[in-house]
């Protein structure tokens, strides 16, 4: 019973920590709800342990611990796979926004025109 009580008190405080992050516009909308997500299967699971193990029966698990080790794993995995796909559009953007502010910095220091900065120096 104590940890059930834990395990309930530790996915409480998770969902409120994501829903300060969220408030305080320090985490995004869609990784908050991610993270919400987790929370409350975390909660319905503190709340009711048996149902681990009646999934981990119902898919074909021997021990429901391995159940939830998988469940994290594939969850994980996926966490990892959406941020890289993040990092790459953001590595792209970076990219092109140098390449535009390079573009414009030439654009600035030379105008069109300008006589003394060509290389027709006599």
């Amino acid at each position: 019973m104590r940890t059930t009580i834990l395990f309930l008190f530790l996915a409480l405080i998770v969902v409120a920590i994501i829903v300060a992050l969220l408030r305080s516009r320090r985490i995004s909308e869609k990784y908050a709800i991610l993270w919400l997500g987790v929370g409350v299967i975390a909660i319905v699971l503190a709340a009711f342990p048996a149902l681990l193990g009646y999934v981990a029966r119902l898919v074909g698990v021997q021990v429901a611990s391995n159940l939830l080790f998988a469940l994290a794993l594939i969850l994980l995995l996926g966490v990892c796979i959406h941020l890289s796909l993040e990092v790459t559009r953001l590595e792209d953007r970076v990219r092109r926004l140098a390449e535009e502010s390079a573009l414009l910095r030439h654009a600035l220091e030379n105008p069109p025109g300008d006589e003394t900065s060509g290389a027709s120096e006599e």
